[in-house]
């Protein structure tokens, strides 16, 4: 699988817009991801800020992963206009029964493939060289446009769960 998702976030997007991924627990179906498709794009074209619209982006990557970035440099993002996306998500999830909140599962590229693993199976597949320090991880923390593209996708041993890695295998990271 291509990993390469830079190309797919919009370049005239200030690098500090504001960023929101929301994994799903399994990947969506050819079917799912084209009605996923039309629902982020009919959200985007009536997103709006206390009535002004938002400069929006939304898409569906790697079949697993909605990202939400507003470029804020013309309209900021309310408490509101924040809380209409989450109902996207919130659809989505009961329409494709899907869990996109469910924040203890991982998401890993092992044999050049998605694997969701949830955390409390980690030090198991720590213990099991199933991950490494050296696996990549979606750190679905981050915050802005910059952190997207440089921080996303990155080795365990770049993230928060290094910690976690080096409690199970010390020598290892």
């Amino acid at each position: 699988m291509n990993f390469d998702y830079q190309q797919f976030i919009p370049e005239d997007f200030a690098p500090d817009s504001r960023v929101w991924v929301y994994q799903s627990n399994r990947l969506f179906m050819i079917s799912e991801a084209f009605a996923i498709e039309d629902i982020l794009n009919d959200f985007i074209s009536t997103w709006n800020s206390h009535g002004t619209p938002v400069k929006g982006y939304a898409n569906l990557l790697f079949g697993q992963f909605i990202v939400f970035i507003a470029d804020e440099t013309a309209t900021g993002v309310s408490g509101c206009s924040t809380d209409s996306s989450v109902r996207v998500i919130k659809q989505i999830e009961e329409r494709f029964n899907v869990t996109m909140f469910d924040r203890q599962l991982l998401a890993f590229i092992v044999k050049d493939k998605i694997q969701v693993l949830p955390l409390n199976q980690l030090k198991y597949a720590v213990e099991n060289k199933f991950i490494t320090p050296d696996t990549l991880y979606f750190n679905n923390l981050v915050k802005n446009k910059e952190e997207l593209l440089s921080n996303w996708i990155i080795p365990v041993k770049d993230s928060w769960l290094r910690s976690k890695v080096e409690s199970v295998a010390p020598s290892a990271v």
